[in-house]
């Protein structure tokens, strides 16, 4: 399946589902709430996966990220949606797929006016191959220390996407990045 065929779940404010539409043309100006995900991906050494998002997205082309973000399928489970995303925009394998922030969501409007708004869990996983990125999604990557990413972000969050800065700072307020070392 490719993005052209994916359908998003869209969500009343109570996050029930309400109905489904195109990926492809959900990213506007007037973004409805829908299903999402973010995930950190983590490798042997503890390092963290940091992606640049690839200069043709809609919604922040070029900012560095999380390790993947999508959208659940309709009737997929949450950590299904992230092994299918980490392998097609990845190329990854995962595993321990884990929730960190299960009531996350956010709207936010990037420079040109395209705007997120997405019910959001949160998940971590483990990487336990190699990456064959999808250039379609993911222009750069680099493996980093969980630490320096968090003070990366403390200097300078407009270099990031807002979504991740709004997460990381979640995370150390309910203590989540303390064992991240």
């Amino acid at each position: 399946m490719n993005d052209n065929d994916e359908q998003v779940v869209l969500l009343d404010s109570q996050h029930r589902p309400i109905g489904t539409a195109d990926k492809t043309t959900i990213h506007t100006t007037q973004t409805p709430l829908h299903l999402a995900f973010s995930c950190y991906l983590f490798n042997d050494e503890g390092e963290l996966l940091l992606t640049r998002r690839a200069l043709n997205k809609v919604a922040w082309p070029g900012v560095w990220t999380n390790s993947a973000c999508g959208h659940p399928l309709p009737d997929e489970a949450p950590a299904d949606a992230v092994k299918r995303r980490c392998r097609y925009e990845l190329g990854a394998e995962i595993r321990d797929v884990t929730i960190l922030l299960p009531d996350f969501q956010y709207r936010a409007r990037d420079a040109s006016g395209i705007v997120e708004n997405e019910f959001c869990p949160v998940f971590s996983a483990r990487c336990i191959s190699d990456l064959h990125r999808r250039p379609s999604e993911v222009m750069d990557h680099q493996w980093v220390r969980p630490t320096d990413l968090l003070t990366a972000v403390a200097a300078t969050p407009w270099a990031f996407s807002p979504w991740m800065v709004v997460q990381l700072q979640q995370m150390q307020a309910a203590g989540i990045t303390a064992s991240w070392s």
